[in-house]
């Protein structure tokens, strides 16, 4: 069954594919007109600015992080299963859609404030969910990390670019692609056998 959008959901997804594509600064509310193919000046009747779209893209991706994140807290398992399972749970919020995600990752740095300082935070609560983790482990002798900033920052940089390459019809499904990276990352952070 084909999914009708409505005029806003259309106007969002095509200025989140340009936006990817272009870059925000770069995309005009012209371009956004042509590549729906209305005039620039309807497009107003249903959005304010080219910064609320972007702002929904931010925030709406952010919410998804955090709900994936929670679901993955929330499980049993020792400090390895919840990392797997929160790895597993990004993975799955950058597939989903990998234009909004490339928008999410490269283009809030365009967002006004109150609205830039707000991501930040959001940000830094999120990575702060992963240092959790890692702490859990470090303590129960799990991981051995020299510095669990560190190793979260690399943890998200490994993930952070798989929307760059990710194909839904490519070589590998999303939860292949999480159990890769799970088992390349652990193997990084367990501790070797005495």
């Amino acid at each position: 069954m084909e999914v009708v959008l409505s005029r806003k959901e259309q106007i969002e997804q095509t200025a989140t594919a340009l936006f990817k594509t272009r870059g925000f600064s770069a995309t005009s509310m012209r371009d956004l007109a042509n590549a729906l193919g209305i005039e620039a000046a309807s497009i107003y009747s249903h959005i304010r600015s080219k910064e609320e779209i972007l702002q929904r893209v931010c925030f709406r991706m952010a919410r998804e992080f955090f709900e994936a994140m929670d679901e993955a807290k929330a499980t049993d398992g020792n400090a390895s299963e919840k990392l797997r399972k929160a790895i597993a749970a990004h993975v799955r919020v950058l597939t989903q859609n990998t234009a909004a995600s490339a928008v999410f990752l490269h283009e809030w740095r365009h967002l006004s404030e109150p609205f830039h300082g707000t991501f930040l935070s959001l940000r830094d609560k999120y990575e702060e969910s992963f240092r959790e983790i890692i702490r859990e482990g470090i303590k129960a002798g799990e991981f051995q990390v020299p510095d669990e900033k560190f190793a979260v920052l690399t943890i998200l940089s490994g993930l952070n670019w798989i929307h760059t390459w990710y194909k839904p019809d490519g070589k590998m499904t999303p939860t292949e692609i999480a159990d890769n990276l799970a088992t390349m990352l652990l193997n990084g952070l367990q501790k070797a056998p005495n």
